[in-house]
């Protein structure tokens, strides 16, 4: 590959590259596991960060590498691909619009062609922080709002093999509802087979229309027979070639974010709030109940801004940072980052040129 595309050098130590001093930017794509250390040694070294999601499977971790890069002054972008996909876009410019009305109900699926291994399941999260992420973000972003508060259950219909395995990760299909200000809920269905095809969907009805996106097809080619009509081939049945232009938006909007010193249109924050949402949802399955997101929020105690630790249960604050009772009180936990330290210029960020592009 790095003679194909003229690349003069290639490692496959992480570190010789983070290190590198002719290194700008560097990006985040291993295991999830190493992707905390990853970015705090890239805000040791000064790089700017971008990162596939999670930014950490620990929820301290994730708040410890952001303020990491806000204090060592680097930018930090995470990869939450969907919100730069076209169809979602056009919905969110939708509401934006008020070309539906205020929205009421949000609703978004996805359902995977077929199901994973085994072994990619076991110890993978389970399906809100492995699956469902994506598209409980996806609710926040359309919504233009916080979350409140979440319901979610789960169950197995597809792969009885992984029924043994602990928590929501026995799970193949799962619903959420999600509570948002001003009377707004939000549904999400995942299931991780759907035998025609990779389905990413999205719906919003507001006060005086609706909106909703079809799934993507290779070509538009339909079939007019007798017995049947419709399409003639089958949806993308792999998320890299349904995603392809959003995966593209996405890298270019961390180049110009970096070339114009521009604020990052998917901040460490947004990445944290996910983490945040799929946590509680996953408490809500195991306890059959609604859960707040400010439960899952106040578990996080910062002695420093990259110090913290998970002490549910205690009574005790250790000096310092006190732990946020709210999503919008994540400002207590997580330090301004460098487009938040520098005076807004005016010129607008990334996502709304996106915008006004694609329908001006």
């Amino acid at each position: 590959a790095a003679k194909t595309f003229g690349v003069p050098k290639f490692t496959s130590d992480a570190m010789e590259v983070i290190e590198d001093p002719e290194v700008d930017a560097v990006w985040i794509c291993s295991p999830s596991q190493y992707h905390a250390d990853q970015i705090k040694a890239c805000a040791a070294n000064g790089k700017h960060v971008f990162c596939e999601k999670p930014i950490a499977t620990d929820l301290a971790e994730t708040v410890e590498a952001i303020n990491a890069c806000n204090e060592a002054g680097v930018k930090l972008m995470i990869g939450l691909q969907r919100r730069f996909d076209p169809n979602f876009l056009r919905v969110k410019k939708a509401i934006e619009d008020k070309e539906v009305g205020d929205p009421i109900i949000i609703k978004t699926c996805s359902r995977d062609p077929s199901p994973p291994p085994y072994e990619y399941v076991k110890g993978g999260g389970g399906i809100f922080n492995d699956m469902a992420v994506h598209d409980l973000d996806m609710t926040r972003f359309l919504a233009g709002e916080d979350p409140m508060e979440i319901l979610a259950v789960g169950s197995c219909h597809i792969d009885k093999s992984i029924e043994d395995l602990p928590g929501s990760e026995a799970f193949d299909t799962a619903t959420c509802i999600v509570r948002y200000p001003n009377g707004v809920n939000a549904m999400v269905d995942v299931c991780r087979q759907s035998s025609y095809g990779y389905d990413q969907r999205a719906e919003v009805l507001g006060t005086s229309g609706m909106i909703a996106t079809d799934n993507v097809y290779p070509n538009t080619a339909k079939i007019y027979r007798n017995d049947f009509t419709g399409n003639a081939d089958m949806p993308f049945d792999f998320f890299l070639s349904r995603y392809f232009e959003a995966y593209v938006t996405e890298t270019e909007a961390f180049c110009e974010s970096l070339v114009n010193d521009s604020e990052v249109p998917c901040t460490g924050v947004d990445g944290l709030i996910a983490l945040v949402m799929s946590l509680a949802a996953d408490k809500s399955a195991a306890e059959n109940r609604w859960v707040k997101f400010s439960e899952i929020i106040e578990q996080v105690y910062c002695s420093s801004p990259t110090e913290c630790s998970l002490l549910a249960n205690s009574d005790m604050f250790p000096d310092g940072f006190k732990p946020a009772s709210g999503i919008d009180e994540i400002g207590k936990i997580v330090v301004p980052d460098v487009d938040q330290k520098k005076e807004k210029d005016g010129k607008g960020s990334f996502m709304d040129k996106v915008m006004k592009g694609i329908w001006s």
